[in-house]
């Protein structure tokens, strides 16, 4: 099956990308990143989700940025436990009564050379899916890949977003990997699609979006 595509670190030319019809915009709610968002999100086309990237927030802060920002998914970058997870579930249908329950949670695992898959089991039933990306000194927007292959050993049914330096050099790999029976959900770029940090290149993501 065909795989979303998720357009991250959206920040200045918001509208443009969104007239491609990606499946989601990620938005970084973490003011360390270069891609900090902090306006107001324009009107976007119907059918595009939005997903707030939070590291290491309070459920306060999230709960806010739901509300404000009228978000679909919460992503959970950081360190952020399994308690807090469920408590975040929880607190989901209190933030947004009227999208009852429908506002999901991906929470990030990072890898680089190896990675232990036992990690994700206290998570299972806390979260809607998970997200791999590239293990590097900064969260997120690292520009590099991690090795897929890893990813063979990947024990779960849940579906996972893949992340983490994805380019238009990487393409032919990304199809091959495709052709496996994992259960991706979305592809997710950022930094190798941009002319500075927040600023998208639009015909670079045209072509991703067409080669997908």
């Amino acid at each position: 099956m065909k795989p979303l595509l998720k357009i991250c670190g959206m920040k200045h030319n918001i509208a443009e990308v969104a007239a491609l019809q990606p499946d989601y915009l990620g938005f970084i709610f973490y003011d360390k990143s270069p891609r900090f968002f902090y306006v107001d999100i324009p009107s976007l086309p119907p059918g595009i989700k939005k997903v707030g990237v939070f590291v290491d927030a309070s459920l306060e802060e999230i709960l806010e940025k739901i509300k404000k920002y009228d978000l679909n998914v919460v992503q959970l970058h950081g360190d952020e436990s399994e308690d807090f997870c469920e408590q975040l579930k929880e607190g989901l249908d209190c933030a947004r009564p009227d999208k009852g329950g429908t506002i999901e949670i991906w929470k990030v695992f990072s890898i680089k050379d190896k990675f232990n898959f036992d990690v994700l089991k206290p998570f299972e039933n806390v979260v809607d899916k998970f997200l791999f990306d590239t293990k590097g000194k900064d969260k997120g927007g690292n520009g590099y890949t991690f090795n897929w292959k890893i990813l063979k050993n990947y024990p779960s049914k849940k579906p996972f977003i893949l992340s983490g330096g994805i380019g238009l050099e990487e393409i032919a790999e990304l199809k091959e990997f495709l052709k496996t029976d994992l259960p991706i959900h979305a592809i997710d770029v950022n930094s190798k699609f941009e002319m500075e940090p927040g600023l998208k290149n639009i015909e670079a993501l045209k072509k991703i979006k067409n080669e997908l």
